[in-house]
């Protein structure tokens, strides 16, 4: 439309234009200094039909208000304030041409008419651009405004365009644009085919929003259209929910992977599990601060060089807590129940004496920050990484389990504690290392929960019921039950959460469990072994 209306408004004033070279961009801007506003819009259709990029600046500063000229010879500059001058810039070249007084030339007028033929012009230009990347930015923008107005720039663009990419992206905002001018209803179903094929939330708005206003031979089209863009989007839906429940299971077996450690091996119900996971995410806050006072080039490798660390303090925390408290208190359940709830408590209050009761920041180093997406679905660098080490803490473990020495004593301990020991094994010292291991994993937990987590004193407590519900659903003691049990509630909490809310879905989720354990009193995966099996 624009493009037509220029060039009958080009035939009526043909005759009093200045006589200007068509294809001389700087002879087509001086003109504008002595064309009225019809003129004008002339002028700018020719301008930018220069295909010129260095017309840009002057076009913008026309809009803008910024475009003089010069009284002596009717040139036309861009100019700023200079105290009581203006200063002059060539509209192509963009060098100074020297200071003037503020009499000496005057400002070319501009209304909003011209403005929005300006804005058509610009947006031509970039879609005409030798830069890929800005005729894709403009093929981007003109998708999210569309107008009828941008047609005969689009058109004009695509006989030009070689590029694949672009060029769907400028068939795609052609489609957008077509269905609010006055094409016929052939090109229209054409273009809501194009917009199905677009898909997303913004396409059925286009299409909603033009379903008022287009023949109602093409509303059938239309509803056609986003019925099938909704049913895209249910399943990009699902494919989204059961991504958020792997992250949120990942999350689980990070905390509850060192508990089914202990519990498996030990029959120790211990409620300060959450407390060594809080220890982990503390450890990764002092080695930040030391990072960022004395080697902050070092940040990115800070989560990195917090790992060691956290297993190693919270390892030797529950080191410690197996010697001098659990240990004296084997088969009595009730009692470490009662036992690990205390040290929980005084760990909570002895990290509050220290650092406060207020949450502390934990940077993101920059290799886990932002996001990305594929098709509709959207990823945290941050969650992925977690997935990822989630998995690898894991399969690690399952390494040590079956390949070691050690493993080979704990699953031994596990299985028939009487046997292992009349076969020389020493089950006290298997009991204090297997406990130490799963507290330092409960720390590894930590170090990743802080990336994505208030680091409180009261972390941990977000995590431990939700890790014994993952123990007992999996099975106790068994690495593949707790990696199975913890995926598994995590997409069955994904699902719930949108339907009947958080605490709901949590309540529910529970209540799922109890049945379950009425079949399966050993959960999915039970261990085998004469003690267990007695």
């Amino acid at each position: 439309m624009v493009f037509r209306l220029l060039v009958v408004i080009g035939l009526m004033f043909s005759l009093v234009l200045p006589s200007v070279a068509q294809s001389d961009p700087k002879a087509l801007i001086d003109a504008l200094g002595t064309a009225d506003f019809k003129q004008a819009e002339v002028l700018i259709g020719q301008i930018a039909a220069t295909g010129d990029p260095r017309v840009v600046p002057a076009l913008e500063a026309f809009a803008s208000g910024d475009l003089y000229v010069r009284k002596a010879d009717n040139l036309v500059f861009m100019a700023t304030a200079a105290g009581s001058s203006f200063a002059l810039i060539d509209p192509l070249s963009g060098e100074a041409a020297g200071e003037v007084p503020k009499a000496a030339v005057t400002k070319i007028k501009v209304n909003n008419n011209l403005r929005r033929v300006i804005r058509s012009a610009l947006g031509g230009l970039t879609l005409l651009s030798s830069e890929k990347s800005v005729r894709l930015s403009a093929a981007d923008a003109v998708l999210k405004a569309p107008s009828a107005e941008n047609l005969d720039l689009l058109d004009a663009a695509l006989a030009k365009e070689t590029d694949a990419e672009v060029r769907g992206r400028m068939e795609e905002a052609r489609a957008v644009s077509l269905l609010s001018s006055d094409r016929s209803v052939d090109e229209k179903k054409a273009a809501i085919e194009t917009i199905s094929k677009i898909g997303g939330r913004d396409a059925i708005s286009i299409l909603m929003a033009a379903s008022s206003s287009v023949d109602t031979s093409l509303k059938a089209d239309i509803d056609s259209a986003i019925s099938n863009i909704e049913s895209s989007l249910a399943v990009w839906d699902g494919v989204q929910n059961v991504w958020y429940g792997l992250s949120l299971g990942s999350v689980l077996l990070l905390a509850a992977i060192g508990l089914a450690i202990t519990f498996g091996v030990m029959g120790i119900i211990n409620m300060a599990h959450g407390e060594m996971v809080m220890i982990g995410a503390y450890s990764t806050f002092m080695v930040q601060e030391v990072i960022r006072s004395n080697y902050p080039g070092l940040f990115d490798w800070s989560l990195a060089i917090a790992l060691p660390v956290a297993f190693l303090v919270t390892g030797f925390v529950g080191l410690v807590m197996e010697r001098s408290v659990i240990r004296f208190l084997y088969g009595r359940p009730l009692e470490t129940l009662l036992a690990t709830w205390g040290i929980s408590l005084v760990l909570q209050q002895a990290v509050r004496t220290i650092f406060g009761s207020t949450n502390r920041e934990v940077g993101n180093p920059s290799w886990m920050s932002g996001s990305f997406s594929v098709g509709y679905l959207n990823f945290t660098w941050n969650r992925v990484w977690i997935v990822a080490f989630s998995l690898t803490v894991f399969f690690a473990l399952l390494l040590l389990l079956k390949r070691s020495s050690f493993g080979l004593q704990m699953r031994a301990v596990t299985q028939n504690r009487r046997m292992a020991s009349s076969m020389g094994i020493r089950t006290p010292w298997v009991d204090a290392f297997t406990f130490a291991l799963g507290s330092g994993v409960a720390g590894l937990a930590g170090v990743a929960l802080s990336q994505i987590d208030n680091v409180s004193p009261n972390l941990g407590q977000s995590y431990i019921i939700d890790s014994f519900m993952v123990v007992v659903f999996g099975g106790v003691g068994n690495l593949w039950g707790t990696l199975v049990g913890a995926l598994s509630l995590g997409v069955l909490n994904k699902f719930l959460e949108p339907t009947v809310g958080a605490v709901l879905g949590k309540i529910l989720v529970l209540v799922l469990i109890i049945l379950f354990i009425q079949k399966r009193p050993r959960g999915l995966f039970a261990l085998k072994g004469r003690a267990i099996e007695a």
